[in-house]
């Protein structure tokens, strides 16, 4: 009699036949600085904090000991310095640029990655430029956001970026930014793209981490309709076409068929994040008591890489590469 049981009777034989497994090089670990001399517990992310510049270096060589080979930056801009042209997003003496210069001096060997978007920088909270009606109502514009964008690349590739992560989902903005970057010398410089960024509930506690949500309007008009899946394919396309090096998928949990469907339409490498949202409701259900946070987390990156991601963001990357090395 065929009985698949045998196959699991036990945890050795459950191993040799595993499909999927991760490892601490599947991950990105997404971090959050800010230009203050402490570093400050994020309210809406438990677990997760505003590194100042001194103990972002600290929480990157504890996570590169680990096994860690990669962080991509995401900064929390002082409101002084946010402007409805969003200016200091290609500042040269400015926060990211600065934390790449001490992250690469510290671990030259780590992978540094940056978010590339205007809401951490714009007034409006957009991740374009805003133009306002008399009504109220705002239209992002895409070609003078994209002139913006490839400042905000260039000016991190000649921080030491060794990639640059384009999240804002304006259209042309891969091939501008890899023509920018090429035509400065910065041809070597990869350029991780948001392919298929959806307009999701699921990025609230991101935006109180940083401070950036729109204050007027949704992101509905570029980022993609949920409820959509060929749109995914089109995006990736374009992407392909302008020269993307590797493309996201955001957010995963909710979104695995499309993780699978992105995976089995491109040979560029596949990564997905498992947003602030997805980590809040896993970190709220397992202080409650009413989850097991270590079994629910590996549960939910396996099932990510299983769906064809290759590269995971996710804020539990230290924590899993932790694991893994206990496990050894």
């Amino acid at each position: 009699m065929i009985r698949p049981r045998r196959n699991r009777k036990s945890a050795a034989i459950r191993a040799l036949v595993r499909e999927t497994s991760l490892e601490a090089s599947d991950f990105v670990y997404p971090l959050f600085v800010h230009d203050e001399a402490d570093d400050v517990a994020i309210e809406s992310m438990p677990g997760c904090t505003r590194w100042s510049l001194e103990g972002l270096l600290k929480e990157v060589g504890e996570a590169h000991q680990l096994g860690i080979q990669a962080v991509v930056l995401f900064p929390a801009i002082e409101e002084s310095k946010k402007t409805p042209l969003a200016q200091e997003s290609y500042n040269d003496e400015g926060l990211i640029p600065r934390a790449i210069g001490a992250i690469k001096e510290a671990y030259p060997a780590l992978c540094v990655i940056t978010d590339v978007a205007l809401d951490p920088y714009n007034s409006d909270g957009h991740d374009g430029l805003v133009e306002k009606d008399q009504q109220g109502g705002v239209t992002i514009l895409n070609d003078e956001t994209v002139d913006i964008l490839c400042k905000q690349a260039l000016s991190h590739a000649r921080a030491g970026a060794d990639i640059v992560s384009p999240s804002d989902m304006m259209d042309g903005r891969i091939g501008a930014i890899r023509e920018a970057l090429d035509e400065e010398g910065f041809t070597d410089v990869s350029i991780l793209s948001y392919s298929v960024k959806y307009a999701s509930a699921y990025y609230g506690p991101f935006r109180g981490a940083l401070d950036s949500a729109p204050k007027a309007g949704d992101k509905k008009t570029y980022q993609m309709d949920y409820a959509n899946t060929y749109e995914a394919i089109r995006e990736l396309t374009l992407d392909e076409q302008e020269g993307a090096d590797m493309v996201m998928v955001k957010p995963a949990g909710a979104y695995l068929d499309i993780i699978s469907q992105v995976s089995e339409s491109t040979t560029l490498p596949v990564a997905a994040y498992q947003v602030s949202g997805e980590y809040l409701m896993i970190q709220s259900a397992s202080a409650a008591g009413w989850l097991d946070r270590k079994a629910v987390v590996l549960e939910s990156l396996i099932a990510i890489k299983r769906a064809g991601a290759q590269i995971i963001l996710s804020y539990f990357a230290k924590d899993v590469a932790q694991w893994l090395k206990e496990s050894r």
